[in-house]
C-alpha cells in the first residue's frame, strides 16, 4: 500500500464519522470528518508529510513557508515542514491566530515570515474555504505573498472557485466524495 492510500484509510479510520451533521458553514451534511485525530497522530505525521510534500513539489509554487490558521493547519503544516526538511528542500512551517495575542507582541502570524516569504496556505478539510481566505489576507496584511492553498480534504462546492478570483491554486490531497466512498466501502 503506498503513503497516499493508507493515509486515506487512516482517516477514514479515524477522522470520518457517518450521520446527521452541521457544519461550521451552518451546511448539513451526512458525514463529518475531524482530520485532527489522523493528523496529530504519529503515523497520521509521517503520511501528510510524505503526500503532501510530494504534491507541494508537483504543483511548482515553490513555497518557502507553509501554514494556515490554527490548529487545523498546524500539523499539517508541520509534516510538511519536518519531511522537507528530511528531504533537503527545507519549507519553514507558521501558524495564524484567529485573533492577535493580547499580550507580548501582539502577533496573529507567527512563524518568522519575511517580505521574501513565498506562503502556501494549507487546511485540513475545506467546506467553504471562507475561513482559509481569512488567514490568507492575515499573512498578506503581515507582508508576506501567498502563493497558493492547499488542503488534505475538499468537500467543498467551489473553493476553486474562491481561490482561483484571488488568484491563488487550489491543490487538494483528497476530495470529500473519495473519502466518503472509502468510509462507506469500509461500512
Amino acid at each position: 500500500m503506498n503513503h497516499r492510500d493508507r493515509l486515506k484509510q487512516l482517516l477514514v479510520e479515524r477522522s470520518v464519522r457517518l450521520g446527521d451533521f452541521t457544519l461550521a458553514s451552518g451546511a448539513r451534511s451526512n458525514y463529518y470528518i475531524d482530520a485532527r485525530p489522523t493528523t496529530m497522530s504519529a503515523e497520521g505525521q509521517v503520511l501528510v508529510g510524505h503526500v503532501a510534500l510530494a504534491l507541494v513539489l508537483d504543483s511548482g509554487l515553490e513555497p518557502t513557508h507553509v501554514g494556515g490558521l490554527t490548529m487545523g493547519a498546524d500539523p499539517v503544516a508541520y509534516a510538511i515542514a519536518h519531511r522537507s526538511a528530511l528531504d533537503g528542500r527545507p519549507i519553514d512551517g507558521f501558524s495564524v491566530r484567529k485573533k492577535a495575542k493580547e499580550h507580548g507582541t501582539g502577533q496573529r502570524v507567527e512563524g518568522g515570515l519575511t517580505p521574501e516569504s513565498r506562503c502556501l496556505m494549507v487546511e485540513d478539510s475545506m467546506t467553504t474555504g471562507k475561513s482559509t481566505l481569512r488567514a490568507v489576507r492575515a499573512v498578506q496584511e503581515h507582508g508576506a505573498a501567498v502563493v497558493g492553498v492547499m488542503t488534505l480534504v475538499d468537500r467543498s462546492d467551489d473553493a476553486t472557485g474562491l481561490f482561483a478570483a484571488e488568484g491563488l491554486p487550489l491543490l487538494s490531497v483528497f476530495t470529500g466524495d473519495e473519502i466518503l466512498e472509502a468510509a462507506r466501502a469500509l461500512g
